[in-house]
């Protein structure tokens, strides 16, 4: 198996093998049922440690691509073949109203990160940096979509960690997932028709759609993982079809990529929108966060992401990724509601993201977070023994 590497590129050698093998397994030129080599003589026909087979095979096992058989090896999954319709390459390669936080307990609300352990002192070195050469343009009024200079480090985190197709001028910057939703209630609900959710759903989405966006709602239950397309009314005007795919909130599941392939077909046969929430898909525990719906079908895909997750709640910036025929409407939505984002800490997080401070802290908080995880397990069970049951 021919699989080209980049060793100059800066991106992991695994995360390389990982998206060629895939690629080949979407394209069907690794057919169903076909079995891989093992990962020893793969690594020697690549001349890289078994470690970067071993992690790539992970990954790949993890989002269904693969299956392993007793005694016979590895072999593409059925259902893992699909065939990408006119994919363009990159150009570039919370609950409403919290509460004061109180610091004197631990608070299980999900979607509040650790503080203690963001890097102040860098962030404060950078926005010293930034503030210190401050020019004119900076101080004036900037475009709806949002810097120039954080839409290309989003784009490009977002090309190589997330697999997402996508180049710059398709990221809005919003005021966090908050107006990104309001936003997409706003370009695909003013005229009516439905969004069908994921049951169970934090409450904030349901209400955020309803209320800005001025569509019906019909919740769809999840089953083994994501929505069954069959459940959904074929006689109704559905608009968009909001998921969460990489980490379903509250039940914790990730969309296999069979369900993902099916969700996009259905969503290309009805020629509507899938709005992917990826809002915390950067701490998965147990491997390399799950590539996005947005890398499969980038024209039919809207693409939330968020730093209140990942960085701190009070930097208020999210971002949108947009299927290219609704840039324009997008950014307009977006002058509608409140012009734009600050610059200055546009500025900051672009520097902070693109010096590689951002990656460097999402590796240390995953593995912070992956011990208190663990640690919490382990008196879960220790207390309530057979009582409990841990999902996700």
């Amino acid at each position: 198996m021919m699989i080209p590497l980049d060793r100059k590129s800066g991106i992991p050698l695994f995360s390389q093998v990982y998206q060629s093998v895939r690629d080949m397994i979407l394209a069907g030129i690794l057919k169903e049922g076909e079995s891989l080599p093992p990962s020893r003589k793969l690594a020697d026909d690549l001349r890289v440690s078994r470690n970067v087979i071993l992690n790539a095979y992970d990954q790949l096992f993890s989002e269904g691509f693969l299956e392993s058989r007793a005694g016979s090896g590895t072999f593409v999954a059925k259902g893992a073949v699909f065939q990408i319709p006119g994919i363009r390459q990159s150009v570039l390669s919370a609950p409403v109203g919290f509460k004061d936080i109180r610091f004197d307990i631990i608070d299980f609300r999900s979607g509040l990160p650790d503080l203690f352990h963001f890097p102040l002192n860098i962030w404060n070195r950078i926005s010293r940096e930034v503030q210190r050469d401050l020019t004119p343009r900076v101080l004036g009024y900037q475009h709806p979509e949002g810097m120039n200079e954080l839409r290309t480090a989003v784009a490009e985190y977002v090309s190589v960690r997330r697999g997402a197709v996508c180049h710059k001028e398709q990221v809005v910057i919003t005021a966090g997932t908050t107006q990104a939703i309001g936003i997409i209630g706003r370009l695909l609900l003013s005229s009516g028709g439905i969004a069908v959710i994921e049951e169970p759903l934090t409450s904030d989405i349901r209400e955020i759609l309803k209320n800005i966006g001025g569509g019906e709602i019909f919740p769809a239950v999840i089953s083994g993982g994501s929505i069954n397309t069959k459940d959904l009314p074929e006689d109704k005007d559905i608009k968009l079809i909001y998921v969460t795919p990489s980490h379903h909130f509250p039940l914790g599941t990730a969309m296999s990529i069979q369900d993902r392939i099916s969700l996009v077909k259905w969503a290309m046969g009805k020629n509507l929108y899938i709005v992917e929430d990826d809002y915390d898909s950067e701490f998965r525990y147990d491997g390399p966060p799950v590539s996005s719906i947005q890398g499969l079908a980038p024209d039919h895909v809207v693409y939330i992401g968020t730093f209140s997750k990942t960085l701190f709640p009070s930097l208020r910036i999210g971002y949108l990724i947009l299927p290219e025929k609704l840039v324009g409407q997008g950014r307009q939505v977006k002058w509608f509601t409140d012009l734009h984002n600050p610059a200055v800490d546009q500025l900051i997080l672009a520097r902070f993201i693109a010096e590689g401070y951002y990656s460097r802290h999402i590796s240390r908080m995953k593995k912070i977070y992956s011990q208190k995880r663990s640690f919490l397990e382990t008196l879960l069970r220790n207390t309530f023994r057979d009582k409990v049951e841990i999902l996700g």
